[in-house]
């Protein structure tokens, strides 16, 4: 059986002179099936909740707890966008158990794109919370003379989570191919129960270090949320 390269996509179709591949298609799909999944979830909210409504709303408050919990401040402003990442990078990782479909997280571009947009969200949020100026003066802390390794690190950070997720469901993804090819349909089972485990487990391991690397933009040290002991009274 041949593989294609990762760095490479198969395209699908021209949208005139714009080719869309095969991860973008799938990126779609999912961005159309969330949206529509929380419409129908959502448009009938009622005191006395049902099995589905109690069921999000469990998963809305567990985000929202993370949220409190790791970057020490009140998760509304931070729940959209922390929310949204962890639940598009969930359903990606599980497409891959749908025949013939290729998780658009096994892509360099569509890790890529997720970790501009970390990247972009902590120099918004870190701005917003602090202004301009103060937090400009973060990255000369604790010394002036370390502004461009902070500088820099702020590129780097970005840089590893795009390559740790695109690492690690590239490789469930070739393993689970390579074991088709070998064994047939039935022993890879266990295989993608498994697969199932760890693409859980990188949508919240991308979801908790956004949450660090935003956490530091917006504490006015650079390093760390203040915490309620040390926040002035």
């Amino acid at each position: 059986m041949k593989f294609a390269s990762p760095l490479e996509s198969h395209v699908l179709f021209p949208i005139g002179p714009v080719p869309i591949s095969q991860p973008v298609a799938t990126t779609w799909g999912i961005m159309a099936f969330l949206t529509i999944g929380s419409w129908l979830l959502t448009r009938r909210l009622a005191l006395r909740p049902t099995r589905a409504q109690a069921a999000l709303e469990l998963v809305v408050e567990t985000v929202a707890g993370q949220i409190r919990e790791t970057m020490e401040a009140e998760p509304q402003r931070y729940l959209p966008l922390i929310g949204t990442l962890f639940l598009f990078l969930l359903v990606a990782n599980w497409s891959s158990l749908i025949p013939g479909v290729e998780p658009p997280t096994a892509t360099l571009e569509t890790d890529a794109a997720l970790a501009l947009i970390v990247f972009g969200a902590t120099l918004w949020f870190g701005v917003r919370a602090l202004g301009p100026r103060a937090y400009l003066a973060t990255f000369a802390r604790p010394s002036i003379l370390l502004a461009p390794l902070n500088i820099v690190e702020l590129f780097t950070r970005s840089f590893s989570l795009m390559v740790r997720l695109f690492g690690n469901v590239m490789s469930g993804v070739f393993m689970i191919g390579v074991v088709l090819s070998l064994a047939g349909l039935l022993v890879p089972i266990p295989l993608m129960a498994l697969e199932m485990l760890t693409g859980a487990v990188q949508a919240y391991i991308f979801g908790a270090l956004a949450m660090v690397f935003i956490g530091s933009a917006i504490s006015e040290n650079g390093a760390r949320p203040p915490s309620k002991q040390e926040s002035p009274a």
